[in-house]
């Protein structure tokens, strides 16, 4: 076996009957009917769907190379073994929350997992403005248990070091380095600016003082390694159901700050609010879904903050960490540190490369151009102003003042 690409669907199939029992059990005993269906639209992997209609799972193949660009963009295989691992970490401290992983071939770089087809993209759910009212405190449950258990909180020196150096991803950590903090802060080849906001990302680009806070912010990234982090928690990397969520797609995980992962999915959030008054829908019903979304931030930090202190006080394993007013402080500081890289992700996902549905799906460019310039002046205002959003009611009172 080598890490070569499927070469059909039979070769997926023996795949996943000689690793797993799924389909050749007692209930399933006939694997003549099963089908193989590509379904990834990522850029970077190949992920497929088996089924034979009763019971289904996924495959997911990295190759050395970025999968939309080919062998010109070469790719650490790493990071597939990186990504499933993460997943069993996660899932072994959030489990309703994860998927699960039912094996791992490191030769064909590739990993077998629980299929969750039967939920809907968040970023679709946000756009078609589903009611997900325990969308909130999911995100800030699967947040505070896998962000604890991995950090100095709960590890020991040992643990920790040893799961620091285990999560080593350069290639992948490159990529944010440059999509998140340096593309969408000047005038990058890679950029792509709808024509009528061109004005305002000019000016953008001309912002020394944003320029600096988001060189503190990506110092802040690649140095302080408090906890496994997803790493690219977008709201595509999350699927739901009225009485479900789960979290996908953590081929970035490494070790870095608690802020960016909070900070990233609250950035998903706000970005489905910019897009609201462009979409589809009647200006009451936007108006409500905007207050959902602000309501949903409001409910995954206080859902975040209160299992985090209650998982210090029952399972902090070094005493000096354990210190109530240390814990409040180190959150506080979590918190608007989230502020700056919610910031990021508004500003890159719309002048930079990778841009969202929240905001390309309105068509009429002058009508999207509004929906982006405030994107683009939230996020300058997140990143300038973090250290004095001091909790989301100052969050609310910056928007509505935008």
């Amino acid at each position: 076996m080598t890490n070569a690409k499927f070469v059909n669907d039979a070769e997926i199939i023996e795949f996943v009957l000689s690793n797993t029992r799924i389909f050749n059990t007692e209930q399933f005993t006939d694997t003549s009917a099963l089908r193989v269906e590509e379904i990834g639209d990522g850029n970077i992997n190949f992920v497929y769907r088996i089924t034979n209609d009763q019971q289904s799972v996924i495959v997911k193949q990295a190759l050395p190379y970025v999968r939309i660009i080919g062998e010109g963009w070469p790719l650490s295989l790493d990071r597939i073994r990186i990504e499933a691992q993460c997943l069993k970490e996660e899932g072994a401290w959030a489990a309703d929350y994860v998927p699960a992983v039912y094996y791992f071939d490191l030769a064909r770089s590739a990993f077998i997992m629980q299929d969750i087809g039967d939920h809907e993209n968040l970023r679709h759910a946000l756009i078609a403005r589903r009611s997900l009212p325990e969308l909130g405190r999911h995100l800030g449950e699967f947040l505070a248990e896998t962000l604890f258990h991995t950090s100095d909180f709960y590890l020991d020196t040992y643990q920790k070091k040893a799961a620091v150096a285990d999560y080593i991803n350069p290639d992948l950590c490159k990529i944010t380095e440059e999509l998140f903090f340096l593309d969408p802060f000047c005038d990058h080849e890679r950029n792509s600016v709808n024509p009528p906001l061109r004005e305002a990302a000019e000016a953008l680009w001309q912002d020394e003082a944003l320029k600096i806070e988001a060189a503190k912010l990506k110092y802040h990234f690649m140095n302080d390694a408090q906890a496994l982090l997803h790493a690219d928690l977008h709201s595509g990397s999350v699927f739901v159901k009225a009485e479900g969520t789960q979290v996908i797609d953590p081929e970035f995980a490494f070790y870095g700050p608690m802020s960016f992962d909070i900070g990233s999915i609250i950035g998903n959030l706000l970005l489905n609010f910019a897009g609201q008054p462009g979409l589809e829908g009647a200006a009451e019903e936007k108006q409500d879904y905007r207050e959902y979304l602000l309501n949903t931030i409001d409910t995954l930090w206080a859902t975040f903050c209160s299992r985090f202190k209650t998982l210090v006080s029952e399972q902090c394993k070094d005493p000096v960490f354990a210190s109530a007013g240390f814990v409040d402080a180190f959150i506080a500081n979590t918190w608007r540190e989230s502020m700056g890289y919610a910031g990021t992700e508004l500003i890159r996902r719309t002048i930079g490369l990778a841009h969202v549905a929240d905001l390309d799906c309105i068509e009429d460019i002058d009508v999207r151009a509004v929906s982006e310039k405030f994107a683009l002046d939230l996020g300058s205002a997140l990143i300038k102003q973090r250290q004095v959003i001091k909790s989301p009611q100052v969050l609310k009172a910056l928007i509505q003042a935008i």
